[in-house]
C-alpha cells in the first residue's frame, strides 16, 4: 500500500486521497493498472488527465472482473488521446464495454465521441423543453427547477453538451419566464431544522470555526431585480418627443437592456468607481443586455493615454468586458452638426462674456437676481457664423463660447444657459490637432447616450439636478431620448479620493504613485492583493439606492478578510525570526511534515515541509519571563508546533551584548507520554539541502494613509493628516518552502499573470500578496520546474490584518 501512494499522487491527487485509494482493495489494482497502461507510473500527469484516469478506474473498479478487464487498455487510450473528456463519457464508455468484442465506429457513436453541443443548440433544447412544460412551471415555480435541471441532460441532443452551460441557460431562461425568486418560492419551516456545522461551531465556542464556515453568497436578484433598480422601465417603455424616434432605437436594440459606463481618461479609478462599475455592467448582465465602455474625452488637457489604459484593464480586472468601447471623441462630427442644429433652431448663441460676468448673470456668489446675457439675443445667421470661426481657430481660448439658450427663470441652475462649447488649443490624444473646439459635458452626454441606444443612462446623485438639462437637449434637437438614473454614490472613511488631490499626494512623494497600496485608487487596492471579486461582492452587499453612503473601512476589511479566508492557501512565514536549536536530536535530524494549504479543506491540497534540529520562530512567540495566561514559548515551558508530532520544551537561551535573544535551546519531546500543549506556534526550519528557509526580500506592512475617518476635516487640510507610519518595511522575514510550490501551482493556473493573485494567509499573522511591480519571478523557469531558481525578488505586501491581531496573547 506504501508503495502505490507516491504513485497515485503523481497523478494529481492529495496525499490524503491517494492513502484512501491505497486501502481500497479493488479501486487501488485497477487504478495501478490505468496507470501502467497510460505509461505514468514514472512520470506521473497533470491533475486534470489524472481525474479522468481515476474515474475511470473507479468506473471499472465496480465491476467483479475488474482486475481482468479486457478492454481497460482501449478506455485508457481513448482517454488519452482526448476523446473521453468528460465523466459521463467514461461512465457510458465502460458499459458499452460489457460486451466481449467491439466495434470502435460504435462506440465513438455510443459515447459521443467527437461531438460539440453549440451555445444555439443548447438554447433551442431548453427552450423547446421549458416551454412544452410551461403550464406546470410557471404553476409550480423555481420548485420545478432541480427536475428541470435532471431532465435536461436527459434531452438526447444534450447527452453530451456542457452540464455547466446545459445549467446556466436553464436558469437564465426560468429567470426571463419567471422573474427573480421571492415569498413564493421560499421553502416552508421544518418543524425541527438540522443545526448547520457553522451553527452548531458557533455553540460550541469555537467561532473561528463557523465564521470560516459561512460562506456569504451575494442574491444579485434582490440588487438588480428588487428595491428602485426593479422599478426601471423597460426598454421602450420611455415617451419620446417624436413615436419614431422609439421605433428606430428598438430596430437597432432588439429591445435589449443598453447601458454605458463612461469615466474621464484623466486619473486613475478608485473604489467609488468599483460601484459604478458593478451598476451599469451588472444591470445590463442581469437583463441580458450589453454595456459600453465610454471614455468621456472631451478634455485634452487632462487626459494621458495612461489613464485610458488603466481604466480598462480595470473594468476587465473586475472580471466584465465591454460591448464596445468607443469615445466621446468617436462622435465630434456628429456632436458639432447638433450643435448648427440647435444653433438654427435659435436655441443656442455665442457669447464673449468673461467667466465673471457669466457668473455675475447668474446671480453671484449672493445668489441675486438672474438675467439674459447681452448676447442671448444675437441673430441666428451672427451665431452661426462666430460658430464657424471657432471652429476654424479664429478666437482666443475663453474669448468666445456657444451656450445653449435655456430657462433662466428655471430653479434648477442647469437651465440657466449652459456651455456647450469652448475654444481649446490642446492637442487631443485621438483627434490631435483636428479640433479648435470641444464640447462640454453638459452637451456632450445625453446626446452620445442617445447615439449609442442607452437605455438606462445610470449616473450618480450629483447629476439630479441635470437630468432636466438632459432631457432638455435631446428633445431640443430630436433625437432619441434615453431615461437617466441616479444612484448614491460610494464613499469610504478614511481615505481621499478626489483625483486632484490623489495627483497632489503623488507629484508630492507623499506616496508612490497612483498605484500605492495605502490608497483607495482601484490599481492601489489591486496592487495591495484584495481580490476583485471581494470588491464585486462589497459592493453588490451594500445596494443600489438613492441615498449616499459613506461605508467604515473597516466593513471594506472585513470583506476582504472573508473571501481570502475562503480562497487563499496558509503558508507559515516568520516576520521577526530567532533560531531555536534542539538539543536531544542528531545535528542530521530530518522529519517531513505535512502541511495542508488550508486546515479543514482537503480540497485546497497540501505540500510538505522539513523539521530539523535547527528552526526559527517568531520574537513573539518567547518572553524571558513566564505569565499567568500566557501559553507560548518561555523557559521550563512546553509549546506546539503546528503539525509536528510532538512539542518542544525550552531549557535555556542565549542573548547577544544588546540584551537580545539570539538562540533558543529546547527538547524536543519525542519520547515517553504525549501531552497535548495548551497551544501551537508557526515555525520555519533551516534546511540548506530544501533551501529553507526562504528569504523574503520586503515585507510591507500597509496601514492606513490617514489618521482620521474624515481627513479633509483636519486644520490645515487633510495633508496635515496623513499617518507618517501608513507603511513599515520589515527586512529578514522568512517563509517555509511551501511557498515554492503555491507560486509554481500559482503560475500553472494563471500562467504568470497578475503577480497580486498569488496570495496567502501569513499564519497567525495576516494576508499577503506578491507585490505585482516589485516581484522578479523568472515565469519561463517557473513552468520548466526549476521553482527555486527562478524567485530572484520576492516583495510581500499586507493585504489586510487578522481579526485577531489585537486579541494575541
Amino acid at each position: 500500500m506504501d508503495d502505490l501512494v507516491p504513485i497515485f499522487v503523481k497523478t494529481g491527487l492529495s496525499e490524503q486521497k491517494a492513502k484512501e485509494t491505497a486501502k481500497n482493495k479493488k479501486l487501488a489494482p485497477t487504478f495501478e493498472r490505468v496507470i501502467n497502461e497510460a505509461g505514468i507510473r514514472d512520470s506521473g500527469c497533470e491533475k486534470d488527465l489524472g481525474t479522468l484516469l481515476y474515474t475511470l478506474a473507479t468506473a471499472v473498479a465496480k465491476d467483479k472482473a475488474a482486475a481482468e478487464h479486457k478492454h481497460l487498455p482501449f478506455l485508457t487510450k481513448k482517454v488519452l488521446n482526448g476523446d473521453l473528456k468528460t465523466s459521463d463519457q467514461i461512465t457510458a464508455a465502460v458499459k458499452f464495454c460489457e460486451a466481449d468484442t467491439i466495434e470502435e465506429k460504435d462506440f465513438d457513436e455510443a459515447t459521443g465521441v467527437g461531438v460539440v453541443v453549440t451555445p444555439e443548440q443548447i438554447k433551442e433544447a431548453v427552450e423547446e423543453y421549458i416551454n412544452s412544460n410551461k403550464e406546470n412551471i410557471v404553476s409550480n415555480r423555481y420548485k420545478t427547477l432541480g427536475p428541470t435541471l435532471a431532465n435536461a441532460r436527459k434531452i438526447p441532443c444534450l447527452r453530451w453538451a456542457d452540464g455547466g452551460k446545459v445549467k446556466n441557460e436553464v436558469e437564465a431562461q426560468y429567470l426571463a419566464l419567471l422573474g427573480p425568486k421571492d415569498e413564493r418560492d421560499a421553502p416552508q419551516k421544518k418543524k425541527k431544522e438540522p443545526k448547520a456545522p457553522a451553527a452548531a461551531a458557533a455553540k460550541n465556542g469555537d467561532q473561528k470555526k463557523a465564521d470560516a464556515e459561512k460562506e456569504p453568497v451575494v442574491d444579485i436578484s434582490k440588487t438588480f431585480f428588487e428595491g428602485e433598480l426593479g422599478r426601471l422601465h423597460k426598454p421602450g417603455g420611455n415617451p419620446q418627443i417624436k413615436p419614431e424616434l422609439m421605433e428606430e432605437h428598438l430596430k437597432a436594440t432588439g429591445g435589449k437592456v443598453v447601458t454605458r459606463f463612461p469615466p474621464e481618461p484623466n486619473g486613475y479609478l478608485h473604489i467609488g468607481h468599483a460601484k459604478a462599475i458593478n451598476v451599469n455592467f451588472g444591470y445590463a448582465k442581469a437583463h441580458n443586455g450589453v454595456t459600453y465602455l465610454r471614455y468621456d474625452d472631451t478634455n485634452p488637457e487632462a487626459e494621458e493615454e495612461q489613464y485610458f489604459t488603466s481604466i480598462l484593464e480595470t473594468v476587465r480586472w473586475l472580471g466584465f468586458e465591454p460591448f464596445k468601447i468607443t469615445y466621446s471623441s468617436d462622435y465630434f462630427q456628429e456632436l458639432f452638426d447638433l450643435a448648427v442644429k440647435l444653433i438654427k433652431k435659435g436655441l443656442a448663441y455665442t457669447c464673449q462674456c468673461t467667466p465673471e460676468e457669466i457668473n455675475a448673470n447668474r446671480g453671484g456668489k449672493e445668489h441675486g437676481e438672474r438675467k439674459a446675457c447681452v448676447h442671448r439675443e444675437r441673430p441666428i445667421e451672427e451665431t452661426l457664423d462666430q460658430f464657424m470661426k471657432m471652429k476654424e481657430g479664429r478666437y482666443k481660448e475663453g474669448e468666445i463660447t456657444l451656450r445653449m439658450k435655456m430657462d433662466l427663470t428655471n430653479g434648477n441652475p442647469q437651465f440657466w444657459d449652459l456651455i456647450a462649447y469652448r475654444v481649446l488649443y490642446t492637442p487631443h490624444f485621438r483627434t490631435h490637432d483636428k479640433w479648435c473646439i470641444y464640447p462640454t459635458y453638459d452637451f456632450t452626454h445625453c446626446l452620445v447616450d442617445s447615439f449609442e441606444n442607452i437605455t438606462h443612462s445610470l449616473c450618480t446623485t450629483e447629476f439630479r439636478q441635470s437630468r432636466e438639462s438632459y432631457y432638455w437637449l435631446v428633445d431640443a434637437v430630436e433625437v432619441y431620448k434615453p431615461v437617466q438614473w441616479e444612484y448614491g454614490r460610494l464613499n469610504v472613511t478614511g481615505t481621499i479620493m478626489s483625483k486632484r488631490k490623489i495627483l497632489k499626494m503623488v507629484n508630492n512623494k507623499y506616496v508612490n504613485g497612483w498605484d500605492d497600496p495605502r490608497l483607495y485608487t482601484l490599481v492601489g487596492i489591486r496592487r495591495r492583493g484584495v481580490p476583485p471579486e471581494a470588491i464585486n461582492e462589497f459592493v453588490l452587499e451594500l445596494g443600489v439606492t438613492t441615498s449616499q453612503s459613506t461605508i467604515e473601512v473597516s466593513r471594506f476589511d472585513n470583506k476582504t478578510r472573508e473571501y481570502l479566508d475562503r480562497t487563499a492557501p496558509r503558508l507559515m512565514a516568520i516576520m521577526d525570526p530567532v533560531r531555536v536549536v534542539l538539543t536531544n536530536v542528531p545535528d542530521d535530524y530530518y522529519e517531513e511534515v505535512t502541511v495542508p494549504n488550508k486546515p479543514r479543506d482537503p480540497a485546497m491540497g497540501e505540500h510538505k515541509v522539513p523539521f530539523t534540529k535547527v528552526f526559527y520562530i517568531d520574537r513573539s512567540d518567547f518572553r524571558e519571563q513566564d505569565a499567568k495566561g500566557y501559553f507560548r514559548l518561555a523557559p521550563g515551558k512546553s509549546v506546539g508546533l503546528l503539525y509536528t508530532k510532538h512539542p518542544v520544551h525550552c531549557t535555556n537561551y542565549k542573548k547577544d551584548a544588546n540584551g537580545n535573544v539570539i538562540e533558543i535551546e529546547c527538547r524536543y519531546e519525542n519520547e515517553g507520554e504525549f501531552k497535548k500543549p495548551k497551544t501551537y506556534i508557526h515555525w520555519v526550519a533551516e534546511s540548506p539541502k530544501h533551501n529553507s528557509p526562504v528569504k523574503l526580500d520586503e515585507l510591507r506592512i500597509y496601514e492606513r494613509l490617514f489618521k482620521h475617518d474624515n481627513p479633509e476635516a483636519a486644520e490645515g487640510g487633510f495633508l496635515n493628516d496623513l499617518n507618517e507610519h501608513s507603511l513599515e518595511i520589515v527586512k529578514g522575514a522568512i517563509a517555509e518552502v511551501g511557498i515554492y510550490d503555491h507560486i509554481a501551482d500559482w503560475v500553472k493556473k494563471t500562467g504568470g499573470k497578475d503577480f497580486e493573485s498569488m496570495r496567502w494567509q501569513f499564519t497567525r499573522t495576516g494576508y499577503f500578496c506578491l507585490d505585482n511591480k516589485d516581484t522578479k519571478l523568472d515565469i519561463d523557469m517557473i513552468k520548466a520546474g526549476k521553482v527555486k531558481e527562478a524567485v530572484k525578488t520576492l516583495i510581500i505586501n499586507r493585504t489586510v490584518s487578522l481579526r485577531e491581531d489585537n486579541e494575541k496573547d
